[in-house]
């Protein structure tokens, strides 16, 4: 059973990442300086991983969702996709 991802209808799970440590900042009201502060990383690390040049540590990725307020699994989620926790970021009325 084939389950990579499909790289046409996938992002990069790296610029995934960064793409929503930059909405979830934003949403938060947060610099890129306020992040860097909060989580203990760099201003540049946090710069770099939001344009998806970094691969961040599993204990940066827990780092980065605590200071954002988030869990982890929501950095690595397509935006409108269900959580394992039931969440989604985009509501949905019948």
């Amino acid at each position: 059973m084939d389950v990579r991802l499909r790289p046409s209808r996938r992002m990069d799970v790296v610029q995934l990442l960064g793409a929503n440590v930059r909405r979830y900042r934003k949403l938060a009201g947060m610099s890129q300086e306020e992040l860097s502060l909060e989580s203990g990383m760099k201003r540049s690390y946090v710069s770099d991983l939001e344009r998806g040049t970094r691969n961040p540590s599993v204990r940066a990725l827990g780092r980065l969702a605590d200071a954002l307020g988030v869990e982890p699994s929501e950095l690595l989620q397509l935006k409108g996709e269900k959580s394992e926790t039931g969440g989604s970021k985009q509501e949905t009325h019948p």
